[in-house]
């Protein structure tokens, strides 16, 4: 039993090795690890290891009133780190490695720690007791436990203060929430190889310090993968036994289109990649040569191609690309890495910036859409998150229940708007009574304004409504009546509508927004537009996807939003369409019940048109 438990515990220092073969020109060992390929493209480069040891432990203590708060934040991280290591252990399930049983194990022993453990329980003592905080209440025992076990001469059991503190340090990074400070470190041009990596994450590196990344967790569809294609930057996700096969500074490979990292490569590795990247760049060249040519079909049709914008770095990206508006501006990107919530002034300043950058081109703004992995630090401690983060307090949800943030944004954004042509999107709208509320606060902001001498436009700028959620989709008649316009939101539509969570690993894969439900909503939502005389667009990852380029143009759409790393993908793919052709191949489509099926013809039909 104890070697068992050895075994277990040392499972760590077992290196993968899938597709391990050895090269004599070179001093380690070639492997190739596989993950989601979520962003396309090469790079050749150096690895920088997210270190996150280092975690800050506040020593303020609490008070009385707040020891049952702190005890329930205490088990939601709990909750939270145990969440994490199953997906791990998922993931390394389905890797073909021989460390990943060993790996396996040694999730389940974690989990184990952390559950009805002397971790948890000596911390819930030390918050009742002595009035600590959580994060530093499991510092103080980690310290304690490690200190046993680390003193002990059998080597098995003293190996387990590693383990100990490990664990303990991931509860620690969940109870903090915050983004850890280690990756300001990293140099120009690395390759960024991480447990995982948030948006928040993503936000804080420079222009040019980071050329691609991978990561053990993450789904193609989550938040920082559609960061990444935004950005340009070759990303691989779930790539279970990564942080554990790379060390600082060794040469890598990264192929984000196929999902392949490369470590130890060899000489042939490095002509081969060298020799690739420079075609994909050469292809890209050639794109850019589309950037200043119309976006329209072959017989005549105008599609309006605009950006989606998460950070304000992304902005010159999207012009680059020849954009000719901002289709969904995230407005969250004011909110991360702050532990404060920004005012009206600072709120106008970072969006007239936007707006003034654009130069008249439409800039659509999305209010607040915190929930899920979308994290605010200010607002962590007056939100309590649900079970279900989705499903919970989000989007104008959120908005409505505190409305002084609402108004904040609604403020912000009329100044702003002064500056160029803006519009407003509200997320996650349900029914009518969201649209005529928000409206209304809307209306009482703009009054405010005027009357306390801000300038804003005479004609408030179009309110509309983010159509995300099924309910909406087919209720949109109804919304109809409030709305000055509508964004289809591919990604929580197709999640809602399937209930699959795209950014969870083991059903990620089933995430399929050619389900015949999902595309007769968004068919439904186009028509009941069009009938109303209401400007429609599509601005989640299926309109950056040129593949479905001509189902949309054949449902009658004139309005796509995208990363703007697509863009000239798709303009590309428009210029070589014939509306009419594409109507008679979407209504070919509607008719049939099979994803598969619709897959197939549309591959085909890219493939003659």
């Amino acid at each position: 039993m104890q070697t068992k438990w050895k075994r277990l515990l040392q499972g760590l220092q077992v290196p993968p090795t899938d597709q391990t073969v050895s090269d004599e020109n070179n001093s380690g060992v070639r492997r190739v690890i596989t993950g989601l390929g979520a962003s396309g493209g090469i790079v050749i480069g150096r690895a920088f290891v997210l270190d996150r040891q280092i975690v800050h432990v506040s020593r303020k203590p609490i008070s009385q009133d707040a020891v049952q708060a702190e005890c329930k934040r205490l088990h939601d991280g709990v909750a939270e780190s145990i969440d994490q290591l199953k997906r791990l252990k998922s993931q390394s399930s389905s890797a073909e490695s021989a460390a990943s049983e060993e790996l396996g194990f040694l999730m389940d022993a974690y989990i184990h720690m952390l559950t009805q453990s002397r971790l948890v329980r000596g911390a819930e003592e030390l918050i009742v007791s002595r009035k600590l905080n959580a994060v530093h209440a499991v510092s103080e025992v980690i310290d304690a436990i490690a200190e046993q076990f680390s003193g002990m001469e059998d080597s098995y059991l003293a190996a387990r203060a590693t383990d100990i503190r490990e664990v303990g340090l991931r509860l620690m990074r969940c109870l903090i929430g915050e983004t850890d400070r280690a990756m300001d470190n990293a140099p120009q041009g690395s390759i960024l190889i991480a447990e995982d990596v948030s948006p928040a994450d993503m936000a804080r590196f420079e222009p040019g310090q980071l050329t691609a990344f991978v990561t053990a967790l993450g789904g193609a569809e989550g938040h920082t993968a559609i960061m990444a294609r935004s950005l340009g930057i070759p990303a691989v996700l779930g790539a279970a036994d990564i942080v554990r096969g790379v060390a600082g500074g060794d040469q890598i490979i990264i192929d984000g289109g196929r999902g392949e990292v490369i470590l130890s490569p060899s000489d042939a590795d490095i002509e081969h990649y060298t020799q690739r990247r420079a075609d994909w760049l050469a292809a890209r060249e050639k794109l850019a040569s589309l950037r200043d040519v119309p976006s329209s079909t072959r017989d005549g049709i105008d599609i309006n191609l605009h950006a989606n914008i998460e950070l304000p770095i992304e902005l010159a990206a999207a012009l680059e690309n020849g954009a000719t508006g901002i289709g969904l501006l995230r407005s969250e990107f004011m909110f991360m890495n702050k532990d404060y919530l920004p005012d009206e002034d600072e709120q106008y300043e970072e969006l007239a910036d936007i707006v003034k950058r654009m130069d008249g081109k439409p800039v659509t703004i999305r209010t607040l859409d915190i929930g899920g992995e979308k994290l605010a630090v200010a607002l962590q401690n007056e939100i309590v998150s649900g079970p279900n983060p989705a499903l919970g307090l989000r989007g104008i949800r959120l908005s409505l229940r505190k409305p002084e943030l609402l108004e904040a944004q609604f403020a912000a954004i009329l100044r702003a708007s002064l500056h160029g042509s803006v519009r407003v999107l509200l997320p996650m709208v349900v029914n009518v009574h969201e649209m005529t509320r928000a409206r209304q606060i809307y209306e009482a902001v703009a009054k405010r304004l005027r009357k306390d001498g801000h300038p804003i436009p005479e004609t408030l700028p179009p309110l509309g409504a983010m159509i995300e959620i099924p309910a909406a989709a087919l209720a949109v008649d109804t919304l109809a009546r409030d709305s000055d316009f509508f964004a289809i939101g591919t990604n929580d539509l197709t999640q809602y509508t399937l209930a699959i969570d795209r950014t969870d690993d083991q059903v990620a894969g089933m995430f399929d927004p050619l389900h015949p439900a999902v595309l007769r909503l968004i068919r439904d939502v186009i028509k009941v537009a069009r009938e109303r005389d209401i400007p429609v667009s599509v601005c989640g990852e299926m309109a950056g996807d040129p593949r479905y380029v001509p189902l949309f143009i054949g449902f009658g759409l004139r309005n796509l939003s995208m990363s703007p790393v697509n863009l000239l993908l798709v303009k590309q793919r428009l210029r070589r369409l014939d509306s009419r052709n594409s109507e008679h191949q979407a209504n070919r489509v509607m008719e049939q019940w099979d994803s598969a099926r619709i897959a197939m013809m549309l591959d085909d039909f890219n493939d003659l048109a």
